[in-house]
């Protein structure tokens, strides 16, 4: 309900400025129109006022609406030149025309019943009205109200489909983050839930003074085990929002790549040795990148930790080279079966298991999202790749 309201909302907003920008444009486009037809018929009718007797105004470019010119004399008015289609034989229109237009306080102005446009001159001492018929102009006002009115129309119904597929495309980020958040409150929860009942249970067996000592004290091992299971888990909760939140980002420095990833091989030897696997490494001198170097070093613990948690038995290899001039690669590579494609995706995703029993040696699933936001807010990617019985997880940042 709340996505359907905020695209409905993004199609509205999206409406409205367009429905704004088309209202202005087609209202510039008709006001310019209608001020430069009316400036051409004033400038016609100034053209013809310089000299209104004049007999062949009607052969001249400069005559390029109907018109007629009335001379007023003392006597009344007569018609002297023009080529309106107007019959004037009629005293009695005649007189109402001149009538109007020199009881207007302008020299110029318009009368709509007839469509005419009119322009009061003196020329050698007489008074002259000029009459020109602008009904031509009338019917291009009409035929451009008509065209903007049609392509407004379509306009509007192409943004207004458009309008949808963007809110689609543009809510599709927010609706993947809803899921996401409402899968990841989901699946904490339901890892909070089973340390959390062991504890209770425990502690409510605790209680019981029915037991004794031995299991008493098993029934204390077990709270404390599971309340070490919840520490784990909050702290890897809280690596994960304090990576969405910037927090990374404001602790860079320089960082000595080289030397730390070296610095993190040292502790996972012994570790390694015990479960008979073998660590190498080829790490390369001298590569520095702008990052925070205790989160930079806990991507490299995390890759490491999961290297000998799921590894088979071989060699586990760890290399770190410069790759071009300005990125570097860190990449752990580890003997096993072969990840699908939709796997090697899906384990980046919060909680995401490949194998749902492992929950029971303190893996979350955490660990890889929390590399994954680490490695982004440091403007690089990380990623996995199978090929011949070994996967290899890759790191690449940029480098200086």
């Amino acid at each position: 309900m709340m996505l359907k309201k905020l695209r409905l909302r993004f199609v509205a907003i999206n409406m409205t400025i367009v429905l704004i920008m088309l209202s202005v444009i087609f209202g510039t486009v008709l006001a310019f129109t209608r001020q430069n037809l009316e400036k051409e018929s004033i400038s016609m009718m100034q053209s013809i006022a310089a000299d209104p007797m004049k007999p062949n105004w009607n052969s001249t470019s400069a005559a390029r609406l109907p018109y007629f010119t009335v001379w007023l004399t003392p006597f009344g008015a007569t018609r002297s030149s023009g080529n309106s289609f107007y019959d004037l034989d009629e005293g009695d229109l005649l007189s109402q025309l001149v009538q109007t237009a020199r009881s207007s306080e302008s020299g110029t102005g318009y009368i709509p019943e007839y469509s005419l446009r009119f322009y009061r001159t003196s020329h050698l001492g007489g008074e002259y009205i000029i009459f020109a018929d602008v009904s031509s102009e009338a019917a291009t006002m009409r035929s451009l109200w008509r065209n903007c009115l049609v392509i407004g129309t379509v306009s509007l119904g192409v943004f207004f489909v458009i309008s949808l597929l963007l809110a689609r495309w543009a809510v599709r980020p927010v609706d993947r983050a809803w899921t996401q958040q409402k899968q990841f409150v989901s699946d904490a929860s339901h890892e909070l839930k089973t340390p959390l009942t062991v504890i209770l249970t425990n502690a409510e067996l605790l209680q019981d003074e029915s037991y004794s000592d031995g299991e008493r004290r098993r029934f204390s091992d077990n709270i404390l085990a599971m309340a070490h299971r919840m520490r784990t888990l909050v702290e890897g909760l809280l690596d994960l929002a304090r990576a969405d939140n910037g927090a990374v980002r404001a602790a860079f420095t320089d960082v000595d790549l080289s030397a730390l990833a070296e610095n993190a091989l040292l502790p996972f030897e012994p570790v390694f040795f015990e479960k008979g696997l073998t660590l190498s490494s080829e790490i390369e001198k001298g590569v520095v990148c702008r990052g925070s170097e205790q989160h930079l070093r806990q991507v490299a613990d995390i890759l490491l930790d999961n290297a000998q948690k799921y590894s088979d038995p071989g060699t586990v290899v760890c290399t770190l080279k410069r790759q071009g001039k300005s990125h570097a690669v860190f990449s752990v590579a580890s003997p096993g079966a072969a990840l699908t494609e939709k796997e090697r995706t899906d384990i980046f995703k919060r909680f995401y298991r490949l194998d749902k029993a492992r929950g029971s040696d303190g893996s979350y699933g955490l660990g890889l999202a929390i590399a994954e936001a680490i490695v982004r807010e440091h403007g690089g990617k990380i990623w996995c790749e199978s090929a011949g019985g070994v996967n290899t997880f890759f790191v690449q940042l940029p480098a200086e």
